[in-house]
């Protein structure tokens, strides 16, 4: 049998203040991802199993530390409220999908590496 067939490597990518407060990360980028795609919060929310207030106050945060307006909000009514991403929402979660596609492959190629590293 050979040794550490089974290893596979598990990370997360976050944005940090200097200070090292987390930002957004792998977690939030997701919950932003699915808001794009439901075009609602509360759907986002219940789809991720997460909650609600707290999840707008943590996207509230981001919008605070990096300076940008994340979300559009239009209130309820008869067909119910809407989320949608800002611009800016979007470009950013489009900047971290490349970043992270850009990690990933540079992970998977370390990885390998370290696999070799191992075996010899």
């Amino acid at each position: 049998m050979e040794k550490y067939l089974n290893v596979s490597p598990e990370y997360k990518i976050w944005l940090s203040t200097p200070e090292g407060k987390g930002i957004l990360g792998d977690g939030k980028w997701k919950i932003l991802k699915t808001i794009q795609k439901c075009g609602s919060l509360v759907q986002a929310c219940e789809e991720m199993g997460i909650t609600y207030r707290r999840t707008w106050n943590d996207l509230k945060k981001i919008e605070k530390q990096l300076g940008i307006k994340l979300l559009e909000t239009s209130r309820g009514g008869a067909e119910g409220g809407s989320t949608s991403l800002t611009e800016e929402g979007v470009h950013l979660i489009r900047a971290f999908d490349h970043f992270h596609k850009r990690m990933d492959k540079i992970m998977k190629q370390e990885f390998q590496q370290f696999m070799n590293d191992l075996r010899s």
